[in-house]
């Protein structure tokens, strides 16, 4: 079963159909970036699932990671300053190598030719590549992580601030996922509102620039470019519109509950974990 090719290049599409996926992307980015700007964590796990309705899994999640960097680099320029320069140190630096090696384990596995086949009745009605079912693993993992009073209550003491930052890149590498779990192990680390929030835009911002260049050269060493593959388009809208999410979430959105942007988060991150791990995306 090939790949499906990106929303340009799908034969038999209008420009009405162009257009919802536009404003698919356009509307998720927004509100994941307004709902969760005083969260630390939202908007790579929103966009994620998103992407991965119009790209192959291991592009879904370097689409992920261009939005998500361009979103925190915003963040730092409003918010930077306030940052806790001996959490970014002790978190940061760790959650870069973290992220180097779970961005080449996502290379490795979106390269590799293996493959599995679902039959029913001897016939093949799906096939899934390791990346698919890896992410897609990871996917329901995380779901659970949003979705379980448990894990949503999780916290860490501040002297395991570099096993946070290791195990919270290596994750952001490979799935993206990155931000559920900073901010579980920075939230008891007597970090003021603006403190934390400047010091998850700092760190993840320095995740995603090191995981995008690790793609970008995993990727262009098989002659696999980015601008190749049509998804500039999504991602631009898609950073625009989480720059306006931001601004409006700055504004308007800092006492707004989380439950319902976790719960929101998890269904689409369980349903869509499901569908990549049974070959249906």
């Amino acid at each position: 079963m090939p790949e499906r090719p990106p929303p340009s290049f799908r034969p038999g599409r209008d420009s009405v159909l162009e257009w919802l996926d536009f404003i698919t992307v356009g509307l998720a980015a927004f509100f994941a970036a307004g709902l969760t700007m005083y969260s630390g964590f939202g908007l790579g796990t929103l966009m994620l699932p998103v992407f991965a309705l119009f790209f192959p899994v291991e592009m879904a999640v370097v689409a992920t990671a261009l939005v998500h960097g361009a979103n925190n680099l915003f963040k730092v320029t409003l918010l930077g300053r306030q940052a806790d320069r001996e959490v970014v140190l002790k978190f940061g630096l760790a959650a870069v190598l973290g992220s180097i090696g779970g961005a080449l384990l996502l290379g490795w596995l979106a390269l590799s030719d293996v493959q599995m086949n679902i039959a029913v009745n001897d016939a093949v009605v799906s096939r899934v590549t390791p990346v698919k079912l890896m992410i897609g693993s990871l996917m329901i993992g995380f779901a659970l992580f949003e979705l379980l009073p448990a894990f949503r209550k999780l916290e860490f003491e501040r002297r395991y601030l570099p096993l946070g930052g290791i195990l919270s890149g290596f994750f952001g590498g490979l799935s993206g996922h990155q931000g559920a779990l900073r901010s579980a192990f920075l939230a008891k680390s007597g970090l003021s509102t603006g403190q934390f929030v400047g010091s998850n835009a700092v760190i993840g911002f320095l995740v995603d620039l090191t995981r995008i260049s690790v793609y970008v050269a995993i990727f262009a060493g098989v002659g696999r470019k980015i601008d190749e593959l049509a998804a500039w388009p999504l991602v631009i809208v898609g950073s625009l519109a989480a720059f306006f999410g931001v601004l409006t979430g700055k504004r308007f959105l800092h006492k707004v509950t989380m439950r319902s942007v976790q719960t929101l988060v998890g269904v689409l991150l369980f349903g869509v974990g499901i569908a990549l791990v049974a070959g249906v995306l």
